[in-house]
């Protein structure tokens, strides 16, 4: 029996609302079906058109044993390619971040253009096409300020998230914004862990002191489920939407993306120790006074938290199948000026001390479920819907790719 057909009758072996097996969170074979099935073929957060303002502006990241370029086009559009030289096989950007006029691998010097087609590649002989041997291109498609790739031959079709969530997004004027601050951790714990952990509040109050200062940690918020018997949120929703502004709950069909706008805790317009706005120019002149927090999840890379004052996106990135990369970056507008109208400290306080909790929270987690004494659990109904739900689509995501004939190889020259 092969490993993925060994998962899938794992999958089905488990009661509705317990955890995963062991081996979800720690086999290696469990994780390379992972990568496979999930991080190769689904749609994932990449970055945002911000960090990229300019004609040769790029930024990379690796996926799996995928590196990958962003890079903005002359005509100002957004393209990703596999930064793979097509001579030897050389990484071309070697930078996180970076600008150039051209793309140049380092190691023989072959030039590409920012469209990824070959310029110039020295003493290849009167017989080589350069034609053929472009970069290799990558499905890219930017929504709201978020840049999203697949890495599939074939990807999912984008029009059902660009349809629902850019109304959600669009007003935050996002793709114009700036990173002010931008962190990166690596968590010791398997990526599920690290979304699971993020799709509960069960544990906030015992573990989250700064943010349970402003965010709400009752069960309709950060769940699936009730949110529309929660009279606050109705509410809530319903200022919002009468002033133009998306906000009402939306569970995508298949569970894959989630958007919600939620009122902070005492009236509060951000996440800072005392519930004021952490940025004093405001993202975009939105006109209806305090509008909480958008939140927004797509699995399997990003959850995201967009407020009138600045935005937080993070992104998760598989390293191993005990270990998972989270970046987090801080978003405010452009024309905001460091120490005039915000301060990185009060900026990130909230968040970075959150993320180093959660950390530890993932780690402890992840230690527990290497004991061979661990077996799955029930979740709480009532407070870990969310995770039951992030659970149910992964179960649906493996089933459902695992089947399918799509192969995460490059989309041709």
């Amino acid at each position: 029996m092969n490993t993925k057909t060994k998962m899938l009758e794992q999958l089905d072996a488990v009661p509705h609302g317990f955890s995963l097996p062991q081996a979800f969170y720690t086999d290696p074979d469990y994780y390379q079906v992972d990568l496979q099935e999930v991080f190769y073929r689904e749609w994932l957060f990449a970055g945002h058109d911000c960090e990229i303002p300019t004609p040769g502006s790029y930024f990379t990241l690796q996926i799996g044993a995928y590196p990958v370029v962003v890079v903005r086009g002359k005509e100002g559009n957004i393209q990703a390619f596999h930064n793979v030289c097509r001579h030897r096989g050389s990484r071309v950007c070697k930078a996180e971040k970076g600008k150039s006029a051209k793309l140049v691998c380092p190691y023989h010097q072959w030039t590409y253009e920012l469209d990824g087609k070959l310029l110039f590649a020295r003493d290849m002989g009167a017989d080589f096409d350069k034609k053929n041997y472009g970069l290799k291109p990558i499905h890219c498609e930017s929504i709201g300020g978020y840049i999203f790739i697949s890495l599939a031959e074939t990807a999912p079709d984008f029009s059902p998230v660009r349809n629902h969530v850019a109304p959600y997004l669009v007003p935050h004027n996002l793709a114009d914004a700036k990173v002010a601050f931008e962190s990166t951790i690596v968590e010791k714990g398997n990526w599920k862990l690290v979304w699971e952990n993020n799709r509960e509040c069960y544990h906030c109050v015992g573990s989250h002191p700064e943010l349970c200062r402003t965010f709400p940690e009752t069960p309709t918020v950060t769940s699936v489920h009730g949110a529309e018997s929660n009279p606050l949120l109705a509410a809530h929703w319903r200022r919002c939407e009468a002033a133009g502004l998306p906000s009402a709950f939306h569970l995508s069909q298949d569970g894959q993306y989630r958007t919600s706008r939620v009122p902070l805790l005492k009236d509060a317009s951000s996440y800072t120790m005392d519930g004021t706005a952490a940025v004093s120019k405001p993202l975009t002149e939105l006109g209806i006074g305090n509008i909480g927090a958008l939140l927004l999840f797509h699995y399997p890379t990003t959850w995201n938290h967009v407020l009138g004052d600045h935005a937080i996106s993070f992104r998760v990135l598989p390293l191993g199948p005990m270990e998972t990369q989270v970046t987090t970056k801080w978003l405010v507008n452009k024309d905001a000026k460091e120490g005039v109208d915000y301060t990185i400290e009060e900026l990130t306080r909230v968040w970075t001390a959150t993320n180093d909790q959660d950390r530890r929270i993932v780690e402890e987690n992840q230690l527990g479920i290497r004991s061979p004494s661990y077996q799955p659990g029930p979740y709480n109904q009532l407070h870990e819907g969310g995770v039951i739900q992030f659970v149910n689509w992964y179960r649906r995501c493996l089933g459902q790719n695992a089947s399918a004939s799509s192969s995460p190889l490059s989309r041709g020259a």
